[in-house]
């Protein structure tokens, strides 16, 4: 059993609480262990309501204690970097929400501080972890679709009046909160080898994205269709269109149905794949950070530290075409 700690007690980390939870019911994989907030009453009414066993008033104090065994930074994308820093100096392994940082130079200086603390530290981008991702390459190596040509992928909410969104300084906007998903289905399904990356993007009156188009263009002839947009809710589908047929999952930040349709124009599937049932979807996650940490490892095969900086990359890169600066960078 693996004591674990959440550091920030907003609606993520309530999520994350469920899924400890269904963790410890299940199989007693996980201890609720501590909760920490800069307010300790907010913190000491967390862990009431969602079963952890120590409430800390600052993050700080959370970090020296010696029954922390993992923490999972749950705070805004804008001050990640600073968070998992301090989990760092403490020794503390840490598994960061996404987008991992703010930017990737963030990124680089978390995991060069990781490296020479020999600390363990891992990207929280769930769809990296769920059984679909290994289910979705499995049936496209198989060859269900022939040889794939093209995807798409969108995600989308009516959240364009969240604080979050629409902050600079939160590092906000539609790409590092949804943007992130889209691209990361592109690199598990298509891989990194990007030729070339164009894009469509509008901004709030604040200076972030509200919503954009990305088309990345790969050297072997693929292309991937990304949509991220924060004003309307979309149907998060994603297709993935092959020379004989198509693959459809219902859910991009979140895969619950695949299916197989060998003609693509169809309404009727060839096949329909159930994922496995889950608590919430991100037990996978954690459950990969107890097998690394169980082998002494300082990273997950399922989000190597150079994708997490590919990726952080790729997302700065857009931003600078967009013009698009935070107060961090």
């Amino acid at each position: 059993m693996i004591n674990v700690a959440v550091l920030g007690c907003g609606g993520i980390a309530r999520t994350m609480a469920q899924t400890l939870r269904g963790m410890a019911a299940r199989d007693q994989s996980v201890c609720l262990y501590a909760a920490a907030a800069r307010d300790e009453a907010r913190a000491k009414a967390f862990a009431e309501e969602e079963g952890f066993q120590k409430a800390y008033g600052s993050y700080e104090e959370m970090l020296k204690d010696d029954g922390v065994q993992l923490v999972y930074v749950a705070t805004p994308h804008s001050h990640h970097a600073e968070h998992v820093k301090l989990c760092l100096e403490y020794g503390r392994p840490v598994l960061c929400e996404k987008a991992f940082t703010g930017n990737a130079r963030q990124a680089r200086e978390v995991l060069a501080l990781a490296k020479e603390k020999k600390v363990f530290i891992t990207e929280a981008i769930w769809t990296r972890y769920m059984p679909s991702r290994t289910m979705i390459n499995d049936l496209i190596a198989a060859g269900e679709i022939g040889q794939p040509i093209r995807l798409t992928a969108n995600l989308g909410y009516a959240i364009a009046d969240k604080e979050r969104m629409y902050r600079p300084d939160l590092a906000g906007g539609a790409l590092l909160d949804l943007g992130v998903y889209v691209l990361n289905f592109a690199s598990m399904v298509f891989g990194d080898e990007v030729e070339q990356m164009e894009s469509v993007v509008k901004i709030y009156d604040t200076g972030v994205d509200k919503w954009e188009d990305i088309t990345l263009s790969y050297k072997d002839g693929k292309s991937a269709h990304l949509t991220a947009v924060c004003d309307c809710a979309t149907d998060r589908n994603c297709v993935v269109y092959g020379t004989d047929g198509c693959l459809k999952v219902d859910n991009v930040n979140n895969p619950q149905i695949i299916k197989i349709y060998k003609d693509p124009t169809s309404d009727t599937p060839t096949r329909i794949i159930p994922v496995p049932e889950q608590i919430t979807g991100y037990e996978y996650e954690v459950y990969s950070c107890i097998r690394a940490l169980e082998k002494g490892e300082l990273e997950c095969p399922e989000m190597p530290h150079a994708e997490t900086i590919l990726i952080m990359e790729r997302m700065d890169q857009l931003r600078r075409d967009w013009g698009m600066v935070y107060p961090f960078d």
